[in-house]
């Protein structure tokens, strides 16, 4: 079973409730170019490349989740048991490494991002997961991806839109937009969502903002801009993320009987080394980890002093946008074609099959 299929289980609950759904990976696909979402989401053309960090990030997220779900309260018995638990998915991990000293030194840094994690958040997380779970719901808080979502309405000009040649079918009213997050904690006045991520690179500007008016606002309404050379497609998907994770959270806050708790979003990345120290003589690592809230660049005034709810009608809007054209088919990327040229397809897995890329390789100029 998956590790979302597990969190969906311990919930009481089935994924597939019958509405139109679409994922927030799949958002973050298609902002980074239409054409690709489309060969990996509706065609099922599988990408070939491997991805380390994507595993080691599994292992640590299991390994730290396990350790939440026992009695475990403290620092030190929280390592413990994450530590345990690290040891068997390791032991079970067959990625293939040029030397018995590399993968035992690979294994150092997964245990001294565990120990960073329960000295830097577990002691306080774990003791939030406790409060919420004492409300007497049941209710899964803790992963790892435990599923969120938010119902969208689509806008009306996207109803009985052209599809790119394929044939028109029914175009729904509400789209479900699911994302996940790995555990969630009570924060005193503040429901909070964790969500482990590899690094905080991605975020961008996002890391150093602490208020959606000024440069957030300009760089995210920039990026959907056609007539703008600004592409930020992973500023873009974070705000949009966090609006989806943000609803679910309030969701998630009704059942809980907490209506009067705020939502807060988290990230923490568990695949930076940048901060990893290594001391190769003795063969030991130490390594220390931030958080990121998302919630504060992603609010906006307006909207906070319309619903007292943390909230940005700008990016809920474009978030309705956006999967309107995924579901009605829309996966022409001409419009920004040389933004997404210039910053998509070098490292894009399909441009060997894609057309657009193809014909801007072969053109003749004159």
């Amino acid at each position: 079973m998956s590790d979302r299929a597990e969190a969906d289980a311990r919930d009481g609950r089935s994924p597939d409730d019958g509405v139109d759904a679409i994922s927030i990976d799949e958002i973050r696909t298609y902002l980074h170019c239409p054409r690709r979402y489309e060969f990996a989401h509706v065609d099922d053309l599988e990408a070939t490349d491997s991805d380390g960090d994507a595993d080691r990030l599994r292992i640590l997220r299991r390994a730290i989740c396990a350790a939440l779900r026992s009695d475990a309260a403290d620092a030190d018995a929280l390592a413990e048991v994450a530590l345990e638990r690290l040891s068997s998915l390791w032991d079970a991990h067959d990625e293939r490494f040029h030397s018995v000293e590399q993968r035992r030194h690979e294994r150092a840094v997964l245990e001294a991002t565990v120990e960073a994690y329960c000295d830097s958040f577990g002691e306080q997380h774990a003791a939030g997961c406790a409060r919420l779970e004492r409300t007497g719901e049941d209710v899964a808080l803790i992963g790892p991806q435990r599923p969120l979502s938010r119902r969208v309405s689509l806008p009306d000009v996207l109803s009985g839109g052209s599809m790119d040649g394929r044939t028109d079918e029914r175009t729904p009213e509400t789209v479900r937009i699911d994302a996940t997050v790995d555990y969630v904690y009570g924060d005193g006045d503040s429901i909070v969502g964790v969500r482990f991520v590899p690094t905080l690179a991605s975020l961008g500007l996002l890391r150093y903002r602490s208020r959606w008016e000024g440069d957030v606002e300009a760089t995210f309404t920039d990026h959907f801009d056609p007539e703008s050379p600004t592409v930020e497609s992973d500023v873009a998907a974070a705000l949009l993320e966090t609006s989806i994770v943000l609803e679910g959270l309030r969701s998630l806050r009704e059942r809980l009987g907490l209506e009067d708790r705020e939502c807060r979003y988290v990230q923490i990345p568990l695949v930076d080394r940048s901060n990893a120290a290594v001391n190769w003589v003795r063969g030991t690592v130490e390594t220390s980890l931030e958080a990121v809230d998302l919630t504060e660049p992603y609010v906006d005034e307006v909207s906070y002093a319309m619903s007292q709810q943390h909230r940005n009608g700008t990016v809920d809007d474009r978030l309705a946008t956006v999967a309107g054209r995924i579901v009605t088919g829309r996966f022409d990327p001409s419009d920004r074609w040389e933004a997404i040229e210039r910053h998509a397809c070098p490292d894009c897995a399909y441009a060997v099959c894609c057309p657009e890329y193809v014909a801007s390789e072969v053109r003749f100029d004159g």
